[in-house]
């Protein structure tokens, strides 16, 4: 794994509230606009059923008892005809609500998943595009947080924030028409109450908005650092470190249960407070109605005073529900302010124009192939000319920051079929090397030539695939043996497989095991042992059969037997091919054609072995262990 700096993250950067939520509401309507317009027309249309049908029951209301219960007091044999009638309208207007509003739930769950998964899928590809710059300078938690919290919270903003606001704006609207026809008076006192109410939900959510946002950034950060901690936990027991991981775990944890406390409290303390004011106003509607309709101001009759104060009741109660959700949608806002910034990461950059290609030979004819095991080569002036594998380096200057340089100087040749190795404490820049070869960093001054071509000029994707490399940290993936040792050739033979395997030595002990190549091992790889992934990782490297190998420590983490039987694997995989080693273990590269001794970023010591003992310098000290590898 590259070794650049690590950094705060995106959420360091995270935008205000303010000057994000626009922008981000717009964004999330493009994406239900372009795949589910017509679906979310159709909700639309059936939020305004839901809306209308409440309202229309309401101003029944006032029909109800003005002209057929009120007129029906006293009366010994009234006539149920015309009340059961204007019952069945309402039953019916009702249905029609709760049809539409059944209708509407359901598409908007579609909807909301069906966004969720596009912009996941987005993500995904967009991350896949990213250079490894942007992994050294994240946490795998903070990333995985996009996934799951950032996006459940984009989930429940579409499915119930965003019909939430059209049926409370549809509602509002239609609501108050009908107030203002029933009465000005009690409509003009109303708004009384929902200017307190905007003014306390400003006051209340404005302070809670921030604790929100807070509590997305420790969710991620806690999702890091529990993430960290499960991929360390051997080193964790070997160290006795439990004791201050958990003191670690409780600070970060502290600032989560802080956040999201405040956060809750706020949001928790709203809604009584707007019920509270809603009860109000209904008795100040049934009290100040009551004294109009006495007096005969504004025409006021029972009905109208029972259905006005159904009407206040549908007007306030969505504010109050939009007021209640505030929170959550800054929340949801705040997580799809990460969920975009993670989308908008530049990609990164391929200026390349020369392609690497395999080619086979028939006689005089040659002809490119996906995949095989001829050799690889490039193409100039129609011409095939076959890669070498001849590296130069020369006058590199490297660093991860622009103020922090990593290497000084750097020049360095490798021949076609030559060993190089590369020795130095940890930090000398060996590894760096390594990956500035494979363009996972560009240099700052100098070059690099891979056959004379400078690797700036090849594509990325045709020279990495032309670079095999095996890491100390071996990464396997969920799947079968044969998914592994396939991976970077998708099309490889269940007979390249096995060729592969044989030549690292892990066919042995493939075919011991219960389902042989077909046998499943999860991400980790756990029900195998490290020499055993090693193999795999050295088969998954030479199946490519790439004219340049890498190998990064590739040997220190396994035990000397084991390390007998890869190295004997990496020593087939080695013929006839240049190599570069970054070794620990200085026994497995004295046969190097030249060991580079590394300090600081810059070489110090180059040469064969015997040559560099009888230098009695950096090396020799190295060697003998008067000065041991950090």
């Amino acid at each position: 794994m590259s070794r650049g700096p690590k950094g705060r993250g995106a959420a360091a950067g995270l935008p205000k509230f303010n000057q994000i939520d626009m922008r981000v509401v717009k964004r999330l309507l493009s994406y239900i606009f372009k795949d589910y317009k017509w679906e979310f027309v159709l909700v639309v249309v059936c939020i305004i059923f839901s809306s209308l049908a409440s309202v229309s029951s309401s101003l029944f209301l006032e029909i109800l008892i003005d002209d057929y219960i009120e007129p029906m007091i006293g009366i010994e044999n009234p006539v149920w005809t015309g009340l059961l009638k204007v019952m069945g309208i309402m039953g019916i207007i009702y249905m029609v609500g709760i049809i539409s509003t059944f209708v509407y739930n359901r598409i908007i769950a579609k909807i909301s998943q069906g966004v969720l998964r596009n912009i996941r899928n987005e993500m995904f590809v967009g991350m896949q595009s990213l250079p490894i710059k942007y992994f050294d300078t994240h946490t795998y938690g903070e990333v995985m947080s996009y996934y799951t919290n950032d996006a459940d919270t984009l989930r429940e903003m579409i499915s119930r924030s965003i019909p939430q606001f059209i049926s409370s704006f549809i509602t509002i609207i239609t609501v108050f028409c009908a107030m203002v026809y029933t009465s000005i008076y009690l409509t003009l006192m109303t708004l009384v109450f929902v200017v307190l109410m905007f003014i306390i939900t400003g006051m209340v959510g404005g302070k809670a908005s921030k604790y929100f946002i807070g509590r997305q950034k420790a969710i991620a950060d806690l999702n890091g650092y529990v993430e960290e901690m499960i991929n360390g936990q051997r080193v964790i027991k070997v160290f006795t470190y439990e004791e201050r991981a958990k003191d670690r775990f409780d600070v970060v944890n502290e600032t989560l249960c802080k956040n999201a406390t405040k956060a809750n409290q706020y949001a928790n303390i709203l809604g009584p407070i707007l019920n509270n004011i809603g009860h109000l106003q209904y008795a100040c509607v049934g009290f100040v109605g009551g004294i109009l309709a006495l007096n005969n101001i504004g025409g006021l009759t029972l009905g109208a005073i029972a259905s006005f104060i159904g009407l206040s009741k549908g007007f306030l109660s969505p504010i109050s529900q939009v007021s209640q959700q505030l929170n959550s949608i800054i929340m949801a806002l705040a997580g799809a302010a990460r969920i975009f910034n993670l989308m908008d990461e530049k990609s990164e950059e391929d200026d390349g124009y020369v392609s690497l290609v395999n080619i086979e030979k028939d006689g005089d004819e040659i002809r490119e192939v996906d995949y095989n095991t001829g050799c690889w080569a490039w193409k100039k002036n129609d011409e095939y000319i076959e890669l070498k594998g001849k590296i130069d380096f020369e006058n590199v200057d490297f660093g991860y920051e622009e103020d922090k340089q990593v290497l000084f100087d750097v020049s360095l040749y490798a021949k076609p079929g030559q060993k190089i190795a590369f020795v130095g404490a940890t930090g000398a820049g060996k590894t760096t090397i390594t990956n500035l070869l494979n363009r996972f960093y560009d240099i700052n001054s100098g070059s690099i030539s891979y056959d004379g071509i400078d690797i700036k000029d090849i594509k990325k994707n045709d020279l990495r695939r032309s670079l095999g490399i095996v890491l100390q940290d071996v990464n396997l993936f969920s799947g079968t043996i044969r998914d592994n040792i396939k991976y970077g050739k998708s099309d490889a033979t269940d007979e390249d497989v096995v060729n592969a395997a044989k030549l690292s030595n892990a066919h042995e002990f493939i075919m011991r095991l219960p389902n042989q190549y077909d046998t499943y091992i999860n991400g980790g790889g756990d029900s195998l042992s490290q020499g055993q992934k090693q193999l795999i990782s050295i088969a998954r490297a030479a199946i490519n059969n790439p004219p340049v190998m890498i190998l990064d420590e590739a040997t220190s983490s396994i035990d000397t037997r084991t390390e007998r039987i890869v190295q004997d694997g990496m020593d087939k995989l080695m013929d006839g091919r240049t190599v570069l080693v970054i070794a620990h273990r200085l026994s497995t590269i004295q046969n190097s054609k030249a060991i580079m001794v590394l300090d600081h970023g810059k070489i110090i010591e180059r040469g064969e072995h015997d040559y560099l003992l009888s230098l009695k310098g950096e090396y020799y000290q190295l060697y003998t262990g008067k000065t041991e590898l950090e």
